[in-house]
């Protein structure tokens, strides 16, 4: 089933509770998948909000804790209060909300939950159930564990940079926030195991993510080949003659590869290429092929820019060619494929108004994804979460934020 906006039917994870401690992304995002499929998560800010409100992009280039484009797909589904942990009474309200969740999920430093007195052991004294999930950089112990990082030192110091790049250029990382999602999603998962304990023993138990770790799982075949054979692998020769590289075309890019047709029926290729050139014992080889690269790579580049991204790559795969496109955001919206299966949703907020978002990660036709609410401006549930639990009227809420305690 397409992974569509849900219409009401009630999520995978309907009935957990999750008290949601964390900041920046790989944190939210972890909450963001629980709250997407059902959980109940509430979202503990301080009083000037999580970081990640100032991450850009921002809503129409507007710099506004309501507008961060990132916070605000990182949030669906949860509620919202603010409380500064660095307050005793702030402290004690935390407490008092473990004792009716299922779950705290937190991304602090190593150090900060036991120096505010809220680590897993002070906390399950009130919920001896309790799962915890605490991530960070280089996890919870270790000569590491209190070091700082930002998502590039995650990706290099994981080992997965030095792989990517070009054989003679520096080792390069992929766009934006892959070992703050990649973490996110892992904690997710550990999460839920944790929880199936949970619920089949009644045992509660600290889950400890480390982004490093995380990141350094992607290494896979590359770990065991060195383990094996003592072989590093290097980033790879990019070579103009490689038969799949990217390659530009008259109105932008497209990465072929005919694959095991460019080995077994050479013709094939280059009648698909219009490049008869190319029939010559000097290509049809894969060692021909290296042994003249940069002849080949001339004529497949100038055989190329003759041609459309569209129309090589539905031709292609009429021919079972591994061809893809290298897509614009705007094409990547407009994708009959995104589209079919209704993948982008509409979220409506406050602050912007309604946008489309990136949907579910996949799809539960049982107990589907759905969005039930935006992601909450700054303390926005402060009265229907804290006011009720703790039985504040307006009048000491207002006092509560005047002593910055919310």
């Amino acid at each position: 089933m397409p992974p569509t906006l849900s219409k009401g039917a009630p999520g995978a994870l309907d009935g957990i509770k999750v008290l949601d401690l964390t900041h920046h992304i790989a944190g939210p995002y972890c909450t963001k998948l629980l709250a997407d499929f059902g959980a109940d998560v509430i979202k503990v800010e301080r009083p000037e909000g999580d970081a990640g409100r100032r991450m850009p992009p921002f809503f129409h280039d507007e710099t506004d804790i309501e507008k961060s484009l990132l916070f605000l797909y990182l949030n669906t589904n949860k509620r919202g209060v603010t409380i500064n942990l660095k307050t005793r009474q702030g402290r004690e309200m935390v407490k008092d909300l473990v004792k009716d969740v299922d779950m705290v999920v937190e991304n602090f430093s190593p150090r900060v939950m036991p120096g505010l007195g809220l680590d897993y052991e002070a906390l399950r004294e009130s919920n001896p159930s309790l799962v915890m999930v605490s991530i960070s950089n280089f996890g919870q112990t270790g000569p590491y564990r209190d070091y700082l990082a930002t998502d590039i030192v995650e990706y290099a110091m994981g080992g997965l940079m030095y792989i990517f790049g070009t054989y003679a250029g520096v080792p390069l990382k992929h766009a934006f926030h892959q070992a703050q999602f990649r973490a996110g999603t892992n904690s997710a998962s550990a999460a839920l195991m944790a929880m199936y304990h949970q619920r089949s023993t009644g045992q509660g138990q600290h889950v400890d993510v480390s982004i490093q770790e995380c990141v350094a799982s992607g290494l896979r075949d590359i770990i065991d080949n060195y383990t094996y054979t003592g072989g590093v692998r290097r980033r790879q020769p990019n070579h103009n003659g490689d038969l799949t590289r990217l390659r530009e075309v008259s109105d932008g890019y497209i990465l072929p590869n005919p694959g095991i047709t460019a080995r077994l029926n050479w013709d094939v290729v280059a009648d698909f290429l219009d490049a008869p050139e190319l029939n010559d014992d000097k290509f049809n080889t894969a060692s021909a092929q290296l042994a003249n690269a940069k002849e080949l790579g001339e004529i497949m580049d100038r055989r190329f820019l003759d041609k459309k991204k569209y129309d090589m790559f539905f031709a292609a795969h009429k021919l079972r060619f591994i061809y893809g496109i290298v897509q614009s955001p705007e094409e990547v919206m407009a994708d009959e494929q995104f589209e079919a299966r209704g993948y982008f949703v509409e979220v409506d907020h406050p602050a912007t108004g309604a946008l489309k978002y990136p949907g579910a990660p996949f799809g539960m036709d049982a107990t589907p994804w759905e969005v039930r609410r935006p992601a909450p401006t700054l303390g926005e549930h402060n009265r229907e979460l804290l006011g009720e639990k703790f039985g504040y009227s307006d009048v000491e809420l207002s006092q509560l934020r005047a002593m910055e305690v919310i």
